[in-house]
């Protein structure tokens, strides 16, 4: 048990890792954060991997000169691309997201699941690796949420734009039979009322950044950096952003707003 708040640096291609942050600041309220929204460069999706993890150590070495202890990687498409090679050339712990695949696969009524992510998760090893492990027991069925992560950053959460937007990548799964749909970039929870609208109640919107908090909590407390006495209970959280940090400062604001409301 740490007496002094820990540093955690957290990082995405935008503000989606701000549902992810959202998540960890539940559990772990006592502990300082940097969140880098690389904006400048967003969407990852499209990038290629060496582009990415050209990203993923620029910013590994400016959290850790800001003093991270620890970093989460919270971003599917980047944790497809770079979390393997930070893990082998820093010596602290990174936290990566994990594809929901399973919890939906266990729980679908019908069969089938749909996945809504980037090309670049689609495409990854990580989300290959665990759709493997399943797809002969349910049909997994996929598609790219495009425009997504565009209506997020641009601070577009409701409304017809975003119905519409939303409405074109889900229809196709939906029509395909999934009762359970796996969101798999970080910037679609931002956009889950919408999703679970068109959805309708019988279809499940599976969110992984509640057990990737989760994740992160164990990891901190076996290196015993958790602060678990004294010490403020509002989070201290800095953010930095390569673009313009209006987006996800608008963001970030409404999470911190609510979570002082619980």
């Amino acid at each position: 048990m740490s007496i002094f708040a820990s540093m955690i640096g957290i990082f995405d291609s935008g503000s989606g890792g701000l549902s992810v942050l959202r998540e960890i600041i539940k559990i772990l309220p006592k502990e300082k954060y940097v969140f880098f929204a690389d904006n400048a460069f967003c969407p990852y999706g499209e990038k290629t991997p060496e582009f990415i993890r050209k990203r993923g150590r620029a910013i590994t070495d400016f959290l850790i000169k800001k003093g991270a202890d620890i970093i989460v990687v919270a971003c599917n498409t980047a944790t497809a691309a770079t979390i393997s090679t930070l893990r082998k050339e820093y010596s602290l712990s990174f936290i990566g997201m994990e594809p929901a695949v399973k919890p939906a696969a266990l729980s679908s009524e019908t069969g089938v699941i749909g996945v809504l992510a980037t090309a670049g998760t689609l495409k990854g090893s990580k989300y290959l690796t665990t759709k493997g492990l399943y797809e002969d027991n349910v049909k997994i069925v996929e598609h790219v949420g495009r425009g997504f992560v565009e209506l997020v950053e641009r601070g577009v959460l409701e409304g017809h734009e975003a119905e519409e937007t939303v409405k074109a990548s889900l229809q196709p799964l939906l029509d395909a039979g999934a009762d359970r749909i796996v969101l798999g970039c970080t910037h679609y929870p931002f956009l889950a009322g919408v999703i679970q609208k068109i959805a309708g109640p019988d279809v499940k919107v599976i969110d992984p950044a509640p057990a990737v908090a989760r994740h992160l909590e164990n990891v901190m407390r076996m290196e015993d950096i958790v602060r678990e006495d004294g010490g403020p209970s509002f989070p201290d959280i800095e953010l930095v952003a390569s673009g313009d940090p209006a987006p996800s400062r608008k963001i970030l604001d409404m999470i911190l707003n609510n979570h002082s409301n619980e």
